[in-house]
């Protein structure tokens, strides 16, 4: 049998929601993507993907976006940090981590600094706020299907994939992969502190290379700063041509037309989840033609 996997990509709480959405759309037309024999999450698709290993159906999932999302935006609002704030210095940090000009560890080595320094709310906080959103990781366990969810040591700038044998709680891992710099406090696990994995690429998604087929669910670089989503784009295409080398299929799913507009100008801002959720509905309905024969077949 084909070894398929499920990546599901960075793009704050609006991504959550846009990607809850999807896959509740695509389960609805007879394309379940949760069945996947490897989910693997970064930032917003570390808190999917765990939600979905866990066993918690894509449609209730979705349902419960909206009344998710107001304690990501409390907990924004407890820093004083408005959803639209500048984070100029970060945006311009990640572009040139993933322009290729220069060491892109060196650079995200100069963003962790900035996140250990910078004030947030604490840790214990913010892994608090996340456990909110879910219930189905109340015992701080990790599924029994094969889940793993990415991060960074913010002192040496390395990725590091979290697993259940990893020798973590999930809730942590989670928290450290969704630990967004500036916003969020870098996580402690085992005596090193960890940011978003999305400070590594969005996507993560060459981890898929040992599958026959991967689906890849990437939500930024379709909205916000330009010249980020080039770039995002750019090492996104390049992980895409990995893949396709060791000879992984691939199918790529980025926001549609609808979905963009629903998104608004900032994914960091929960605002707009209710209407990224339905955006996201609607095109996993429309896309379950093209990936029935792929995922079913």
């Amino acid at each position: 049998m084909k070894k398929r996997a499920l990546v599901l990509g960075a793009g704050g709480p609006v991504g959550i929601a846009w990607e809850a959405g999807l896959l509740a759309g695509l389960a609805e037309a007879g394309v379940d993507l949760a069945d996947a024999d490897f989910i693997i999450g970064t930032s917003a698709g570390s808190i999917v993907g765990a939600q979905i290993a866990m066993g918690k159906p894509p449609g209730d999932l979705a349902a419960s976006i909206p009344s998710a999302s107001a304690p990501l935006l409390g907990s924004i609002s407890h820093l004083s940090v408005s959803p639209d704030s500048d984070c100029t210095n970060f945006i311009d940090k990640m572009a040139e981590a993933i322009s290729g000009q220069c060491q892109a560890r060196k650079v995200r080595v100069e963003i962790g600094k900035w996140a250990l320094r910078t004030e947030t709310i604490s840790e214990e906080m913010f892994i608090a706020v996340l456990g909110s959103i879910f219930s189905e990781l109340a015992n701080n366990r990790w599924p029994d299907r094969n889940f793993a969810c990415t991060a960074v040591d913010a002192l040496s700038g390395e990725l590091v994939v979290w697993n259940k044998d990893a020798g973590t709680s999930i809730k942590r891992a989670i928290a450290s992969s969704c630990s967004v710099p500036g916003l969020f406090p870098p996580i402690t696990i085992n005596g090193r502190r960890y940011m978003d994995g999305g400070t590594h690429s969005v996507t993560n998604a060459n981890l898929a290379k040992d599958y026959d087929t991967a689906v890849i669910l990437a939500v930024s670089g379709m909205a916000g700063d330009p010249e980020l989503a080039f770039q995002f784009r750019r090492q996104l295409d390049n992980e895409l041509v990995l893949l396709r080398e060791s000879g992984t299929r691939v199918e790529l799913i980025v926001p549609d037309a609808s979905s963009i507009c629903a998104f608004g100008p900032n994914l960091m801002d929960p605002r707009n989840a209710a209407e990224a959720a339905q955006a996201g509905l609607a095109q996993g309905n429309v896309q379950s033609a093209t990936l029935r024969n792929i995922w079913c077949g």
